[in-house]
């Protein structure tokens, strides 16, 4: 829906691309800068080689340059580029000639820089990211950038972790999270060759450059698994939020966005710094999907009740009521 809008250049899963490395401390050339964006994410890399290419990948819908080989796919260019262009070869391409000419600077700073190209290029005038599980990166964000401002966009807790049950990006980040607590390290990048020796059959085959889909697909991972992931990165967002300015921070809800969408996506628009424009409301509109509310509601009691204990830490932090 923000992509639609004439005056919002849309960074789509910038921060998911890049990673946790992509924000590094200190000062960059552009040639230093532009390797970071033009590396490839190496966990979505294991996903795609392995056969589980998720929805959001857009580049490996296309037949473009390094869809080919089905891997070594830029970070930039997976998830970002293709949903500015129908040409993202060509963009990439392009904004590698301008960013590795660059000066030294520290990477915000790079950043900065690269949203007021593609504004120019596209003829936007605010530049909004979004990425899904990006909570952990708040605190770093507010002191790099100063100047942004930040949306929390929430859905009911026992929908969106049933519905995140089903995905293989989630999957995927539970299994690796098991690891990473099995060995007592915060990062896959701090496991050390004798603890993934010693990591179970079930578990280490996940660190493989190649593994077998049905690691992910076929493993028994309770709905409570996912309603406390939610609960967790909900209850760290609303944290890491706290202290902002007002006019810094909004939430937006998925329910109220379905029975409220003029209102929510205006309100939305403002925040950003665009206006609510008539033509983009009502076809934004359009694009809203309510078939998944409520998804939740259609497990046996049991299953239903355990979810909603597994989600209530999240809803307190929210603030939101019992019920």
């Amino acid at each position: 829906m923000l992509n639609l809008h004439p005056d919002v250049l849309s960074l789509n899963e910038l921060l998911a691309s890049v990673g946790v490395g992509g924000i590094p401390e200190g000062r960059l050339s552009g040639r230093e800068f532009w390797r970071l964006l033009a590396q490839p994410n190496p966990v979505f890399e294991k996903m795609i080689v392995s056969g589980i290419p998720l929805s959001e990948f857009l580049y490996t819908r296309t037949p473009g340059r390094y869809a080919a080989g089905g891997s070594r796919i830029p970070a930039i260019l997976l998830m970002v580029l293709p949903h500015l262009s129908d040409q993202p070869d060509e963009l990439f391409d392009d904004l590698g000639r301008t960013v590795s000419g660059w000066p030294e600077r520290c990477a915000a700073d790079h950043y900065r820089a690269v949203f007021q190209v593609l504004r120019e290029r596209f003829g936007r005038t605010a530049a909004v990211e979004r990425s899904g599980y990006s909570t952990e990166w708040i605190p770093r964000l507010r002191v790099l950038f100063p100047e942004a401002r930040f949306v929390h966009l929430v859905r009911s807790g026992p929908d969106c972790a049933l519905s995140m049950s089903r995905h293989p990006g989630y999957r995927t980040i539970l299994i690796l999270r098991k690891i990473l607590e099995h060995c007592g390290v915060e990062r896959l990048f701090e496991l050390t060759e004798e603890q993934v020796r010693a990591l179970p059959p079930d578990l280490a085959p996940l660190l493989a450059d190649r593994f077998d889909p049905e690691l992910v697909w076929d493993r028994d991972i309770p709905y409570t698994a996912f309603g406390e992931l939610w609960s967790r990165l909900v209850t760290e967002g609303v944290a890491h939020l706290e202290g902002l300015p007002p006019e810094r921070r909004t939430t937006l809800l998925y329910e109220e966005l379905l029975d409220h969408p003029g209102r929510e996506l205006s309100r939305l628009a403002e925040f950003v710094g665009v206006e609510p424009a008539a033509d983009w409301l009502a076809t934004a509109q359009t694009m809203l999907d309510g078939g998944r509310r409520g998804a939740s509601r259609r497990l046996t009691p049991a299953e239903r009740a355990a979810l909603e204990r597994s989600c209530a830490q999240g809803e307190r932090a929210l603030g939101w009521s019992e019920g």
